[in-house]
């Protein structure tokens, strides 16, 4: 199905009874297309929007992250006034995208002499490996526990400080890292000063690695 074309949309709708989106964030509002389809197919059980990251109602984001978190809330709230069967699947950052340059925003590789730290280091961020958030996700499809619910990836050995991921990869490789750590203040600075996609990475890393966004709330059970 076409996001922009209505009856091909609900055609391919009517052919499952699950719909996951994964859109991506320039797409996020146009979601309610979908919920459209959905509606008039009448045979979705379940519907996974474009959420896997952050729980957007809960951080305390500054922009540009902030629009696109704001826009991912917003959009929870028509699913759930549309009576649209949900799960929201919560899985924090992408282990593949952050641990191979140790969060270091705009590097393709580890540092080597030099480790750029937001914050003090010592705020625990979640990192789950791709595959893992497929199969989770997956696996609550057909699972009632997560109907209308929130789906949290958070497996504890996955919970890390910045400090304690660097030491880590100072044991592997047996060469310590300079640590320059970077205050909230100038965090901000730079954020207000680099352009995208820069500006949106460093406001997504502000949210877990200085305000803590990631385990700053008890989950309810």
């Amino acid at each position: 199905g076409d996001l922009y074309d209505h009856d091909s949309l609900v055609k391919a709708i009517k052919q499952v009874d699950v719909v996951i989106s994964t859109v991506g964030h320039a797409l996020l509002a146009d979601q309610v297309k979908i919920i459209a389809a959905i509606k008039e197919a009448g045979n979705v059980k379940r519907f996974f929007p474009s959420e896997f990251g952050n729980d957007v109602d809960r951080v305390h984001a500054v922009e540009p992250a902030k629009t696109t978190y704001n826009t991912k809330a917003q959009f929870r709230r028509i699913v759930e006034a549309e009576g649209i069967p949900f799960t929201y699947v919560v899985n924090f950052f992408f282990a593949g995208y952050f641990l191979p340059n140790l969060a270091q925003s705009g590097s393709a590789g580890p540092p080597k002499d030099k480790v750029v730290i937001l914050g003090d280091g010592n705020t625990k961020a979640v990192f789950n490996k791709e595959e893992d958030i497929g199969t989770y996700t997956i696996k609550a499809v057909d699972d009632p526990k997560t109907l209308n619910k929130f789906l949290y990836i958070k497996p504890p050995h996955n919970i890390i400080t910045l400090n304690e991921l660097v030491s880590l990869w100072e044991k592997k490789t047996g060469k310590n890292l300079e640590r320059i750590y970077v205050p909230e203040e100038q965090v901000l600075k730079n954020i207000q000063e680099a352009s995208v996609p820069l500006n949106v990475l460093l406001s997504i890393c502000h949210t877990a690695f200085v305000n803590g966004d990631h385990t700053n709330f008890e989950i309810d059970s």
